[in-house]
């Protein structure tokens, strides 16, 4: 059989004040011709499908629509979604009996029984092969919240409340004797991460997850929250898909893409990525180090982009300006070497020489939108009290964001 594995949609996301949509329609539509050409027997969603926790109607529109044209050119599609920590649960859970009588099946929650064990009934899904036979299991773990893997007497840190959830579900699916798929929306060691759109998570970049979290009878993980794709410690059936569009600025040279896995009697019998393709290019000029404004506005002045495209694939550009002291006209001169160009200036990046003023020494400036909010807090806090703030006020701050994106379904 033939499962697909995605994660990191951010349905919903915009970048620095530019909606996202065009791009995502393109994906999705280049995603629906993807598993009908290539006979998808399954699509595992591996968290973030929204970008924030109340998304706009017209992302859900569009997840929705998605899922119903995937069921239309694919019929006998098994679709397993879960939620990451940007989505709701309590949301993506809302239609699930309708998506189930469709064949979709998404999980929100992590389901525990009276006696506190993991109802693994509620997390096992069967996956068909084109003959319609189960051939396989998807465990479907949403991502998991602190209250999902209490630390216990004898553990020695939340990481092995995490080898206990998989451990359990591992178990459980044993007595079925097939092939065994886990999602995870994690951090894991030894994983790159992109810090201008990735939020520091529990189980995630405070408690890297070893690989060994993964129990042997997992097949492949399939796993989401860094937009990076990436096998984990050099074995091919532990990853990351990786968003299929950039999410940051930053983002510009990752490889986005989607993961298809085929599964023989012997079990995976071939990994392979798809590139996505890129929808609206990424401009970050001068490419190198920042360069002086008198520089950087010629090389603008002289930019040649295609002027034949609709308006909504023009590029974004973001520019790197070596200053020595504020510009107060900085954006009216780069607006001017731009004007009549078919690209969109989504930022300018000032640069100041450091002490010893040299190109090694310089110091960027960051959008306050583009911040993780770790970063704001670690920030401000650093403005207002001297050293870094405790390990305990900082579990408090990571509790008291987690309420409020909680918070923002209601």
């Amino acid at each position: 059989m033939r499962i697909f594995h995605s994660a990191d949609w951010h349905l919903g996301h915009s970048l620095l004040g530019v909606s996202r949509e065009y791009e995502h329609r393109l994906f999705l539509a280049w995603l629906l011709e993807t598993l009908e050409t290539a006979a998808a027997d399954a699509l595992i969603l591996a968290g973030d499908i929204f970008d924030t926790a109340n998304p706009p109607a017209s992302a859900q529109a569009l997840f929705y629509r998605f899922l119903v044209e995937a069921k239309q050119r694919c019929p006998q599609l098994d679709v397993v979604a879960v939620a990451g920590n940007h989505d709701s649960p309590a949301r993506l859970e809302a239609p699930a009996p309708l998506l189930a009588a469709m064949g979709v099946r998404v999980v929100g929650v992590l389901p525990r029984r009276d006696d506190g064990r993991i109802d693994a009934r509620d997390l096992l899904f069967p996956l068909r092969d084109r003959r319609g036979e189960t051939a396989a299991l998807c465990a479907a773990v949403p991502f998991l919240r602190p209250a999902d893997v209490p630390v216990v007497a004898g553990d020695a840190s939340p990481v092995d409340g995490y080898r206990r959830v998989y451990s359990e579900i591992a178990a459980a699916a044993g007595r079925n004797n097939l092939p065994l798929l886990a999602t995870g929306h994690c951090y894991l060691a030894g994983t790159h991460l992109s810090e201008l759109s990735e939020r520091k998570i529990f189980g995630g970049n405070q408690h890297a997850l070893p690989l060994e979290t993964f129990p042997d009878e997992i097949a492949y993980a399939a796993l989401g929250h860094l937009h990076l794709p990436q096998a984990v410690g050099g074995r091919a059936h532990i990853r990351f898909s990786g968003s299929p569009i950039p999410l940051s600025l930053s983002e510009d040279r990752y490889p986005h893409q989607v993961v298809q896995i085929d599964l023989d009697a012997s079990g995976i019998s071939a990994i392979a990525p798809l590139a996505v393709p890129r929808s609206v290019p990424i401009l970050r000029l001068p490419g190198g180090a920042p360069q002086p404004l008198a520089a950087l506005v010629a090389a603008l002045r002289k930019l040649d982009p295609p002027d034949d495209l609709p308006a909504e694939r023009h590029p974004f550009l973001e520019v790197s300006v070596l200053l020595e002291k504020p510009e107060p006209a900085l954006r009216q001169q780069i607006e001017e070497a731009l004007a009549g160009k078919a690209v969109r200036l989504l930022k300018i990046v000032s640069h100041y020489p450091g002490a010893r003023d040299a190109l090694a020494d310089v110091l960027p400036e960051l959008h306050l939108c583009e911040m993780p909010p770790e970063e704001v807090f670690l920030r401000r806090y650093a403005q207002k009290h001297a050293g870094e703030p405790s390990p305990a006020l900082l579990a408090a701050f990571h509790t008291l964001l987690e309420q409020a994106e909680a918070g923002e379904e209601g």
